[in-house]
């Protein structure tokens, strides 16, 4: 059935706005509790204060929007109801770019009252609070979901695809926190590894969207049996979907690499930096 003028709206439901609210709250107390403190210890230097500046801020405000769009917004009418296509840019922002803005818009400084906690999990866990096995809950998180069966029973059942969501979006969390570290993990990327991780994790990803922009074959019954709209059958839209899944990923390792390259830049010049003090020190002492 083709459907010319498909049901677009927001999604204004209590039960996903009163979370996102409660976030905004905590986050934005927190914020200006780091900045208050800040004033009051004297650590405020022309209106900048270190872990709650502008760039946290925008982060948070980026990441928030990133979940409105995803949970609010018509996109996940269209995905629910209408388009496989949709339904995957809901799930790149809630896995993958909210995840992302949300971890950095924290730092030490604002996660401090929980960091203690935190390493105290990271202990308990053991072996497992490894960067590497957040790869293996990225991957089969995005993996298991995109399983037919699974996709269609999460489309159909909305308690599953409550699931699903908090599902993406812990393992868009799990994926981010090695590298962007709002509190210092023990077992820590170094040297090369950064890069080599976030390849994986992007690549490892990029493969099942080449996989659905190429097959030929609609994979997902839900979708062959929605309404059609903006003349997109079946095997189009989950071509679509593919493709949106490759670029989002393609673009992210692009701009995660050349922010990575530019960190190693800056701390080897800071590493240089610190050895010529060094060396002006001790040439200091023996004069």
């Amino acid at each position: 059935m083709t459907v010319e003028h498909p049901h677009i709206q927001w999604f204004a439901d209590p039960a996903v706005l009163a979370p996102l609210a409660l976030i905004a709250w905590i986050y934005v107390r927190r914020f200006r509790q780091v900045r208050s403190e800040a004033r009051v210890g004297g650590r405020e230097a022309g209106g900048a204060v270190r872990g709650a500046g502008p760039l946290q801020a925008i982060a948070f405000a980026g990441g928030m929007l990133a979940l409105l769009a995803a949970l609010v917004s018509p996109i996940d009418g269209l995905g629910a109801d209408y388009l496989f296509s949709a339904h995957m840019v809901q799930h790149v922002l809630l896995g993958d770019i909210a995840p992302l803005l949300l971890l950095l818009a924290l730092s030490r400084v604002m996660m401090r009252p929980a960091t203690r906690r935190l390493m105290r999990v990271e202990r308990a866990l053991g072996p497992l609070a490894s960067p590497w096995t957040a790869i293996a809950i990225w991957l089969g998180v995005m993996y298991l979901w995109h399983i037919p069966a699974l996709y269609d029973a999460a489309a159909e059942h909305p308690l599953l695809h409550v699931v699903e969501h908090l599902s993406f979006f812990a393992a868009g969390v799990a994926l981010w926190w090695p590298l962007v570290e709002p509190v210092p993990m023990r077992k820590r990327l170094s040297g090369m590894q950064p890069i080599a991780y976030i390849a994986l994790c992007k690549g490892g990803l990029a493969a099942l969207g080449l996989f659905l922009a190429w097959s030929s074959t609609a994979h997902y019954p839900w979708y062959e049996n929605t309404p059609r709209i903006w003349g997109l059958s079946p095997v189009e839209d989950q071509n679509v979907a593919g493709v949106i899944m490759m670029v989002e990923q393609s673009l992210t390792l692009a701009l995660v690499l050349v922010w990575q390259f530019t960190r190693m830049l800056t701390r080897s010049e800071q590493e240089e930096l610190r050895r010529e003090r060094l060396e002006e020190t001790r040439e200091a002492v023996d004069s």
